[in-house]
C-alpha cells in the first residue's frame, strides 16, 4: 500500500522519473477517461498520458481516500481535482484505481473505475 502512496506523491509533485520508477516497462494502463480508446502501454504510454493530462489540467492532483491491499493488487479510492488549463473550470472526480503489482514492486496493470463494485468485479472479487 505504501507504493500507491509513493506513486500518488510522485504524480502530485510532477516527478515523472519517480513515477516511472514504480512502473513496469510493459505496464498496461487504462485511465477512466480513455478506457474506450484502449489505454496506454509501457513507459512511453505513461509519458504520453502524463503529457496529455497535464496539458489539459496543469494543476491536476490526487488524494487517496482509502487504499486496500488485496494480495498482489491494490484498490484505492482517489479524489482528483484540478482546473482546466484554458477555461479555468474546476473539475473534481472520485474514482477507484485497481493496480496489479509485480513481486519487485512495479505496477504491471492499472485500471480506473467509476465505482468500488466495478473495480472489485474487474479484480474478480465481490464486495
Amino acid at each position: 500500500m505504501e507504493l500507491v502512496h509513493q506513486a500518488i506523491d510522485a504524480f502530485n509533485r510532477r516527478d515523472l522519473d519517480a513515477f516511472l520508477a514504480l512502473v513496469d516497462p510493459h505496464m498496461e494502463f487504462t485511465p477512466y477517461v480513455v478506457a474506450m480508446e484502449g489505454g496506454y502501454q509501457g513507459h512511453d504510454g505513461v509519458r504520453r498520458w502524463w503529457q496529455e493530462l497535464f496539458e489539459v489540467f496543469p494543476d491536476w492532483h490526487g488524494e487517496p481516500m482509502e487504499v486496500r491491499d488485496l494480495g498482489g493488487l491494490t484498490l484505492a479510492a482517489l479524489r482528483l481535482e484540478g482546473r482546466g488549463g484554458e477555461s479555468g473550470t474546476p473539475v473534481e472526480q472520485m474514482l477507484w484505481q485497481l493496480a496489479e503489482w509485480s513481486t519487485d514492486g512495479k505496477m504491471v496493470r492499472v485500471g480506473h473505475y467509476s465505482s468500488e463494485a466495478e473495480a472489485l468485479e474487474a479484480a474478480g472479487l465481490t464486495e
